[in-house]
């Protein structure tokens, strides 16, 4: 069977479930648990897979992730570290790709937004005792 490439096709999700063409760099995720920092920089010139990579982080990590996206590549053999992490943790996933503006103001107030959708996809974290113990307020999203 010939695979589509995923021309603007940014996201791992959409990549996998419509069975475009990927080649596997999974193994990043590996090397990332691996190597980590206090904060990891992605730096990539422009159309160079920075979204790719973000969201297989996102699929990865992200709690109630479809870890089918991940079978038959090569992370999934890496049963030990699979059953450590995937699927995990609550992932915040920001991309300034739409964030424009005729100037700073109305930019500003599309950042603004992009962050509120994601801090209401995220506000079932506000009751996890787990991830907020004692139940405190988020002021995370206000």
């Amino acid at each position: 069977m010939n695979k589509k490439l995923p021309i603007g096709i940014e996201f791992f999700a959409d990549i996998r479930r419509q069975g475009f063409y990927y080649v596997d760099k999974t193994m990043f995720i590996k090397e990332l648990l691996e190597n980590r920092g206090k904060v990891n920089l992605f730096a990539r010139p422009r159309r160079f897979g920075k979204t790719l990579s973000m969201s297989t982080l996102k699929e990865f990590f992200e709690i109630g992730a479809d870890p089918e996206l991940f079978f038959g590549l090569k992370i999934s053999r890496e049963k030990e570290l699979c059953e450590a992490y995937q699927g995990k943790y609550p992932v915040l996933f920001l991309t300034l790709k739409g964030v424009e503006g005729e100037n700073y103001e109305e930019a500003g107030n599309i950042l603004a937004a992009v962050i509120a959708n994601e801090c209401v996809r995220l506000s079932y974290l506000a009751d996890s005792e787990k991830v907020n113990p004692g139940g405190l307020q988020s002021h995370l999203c206000l």
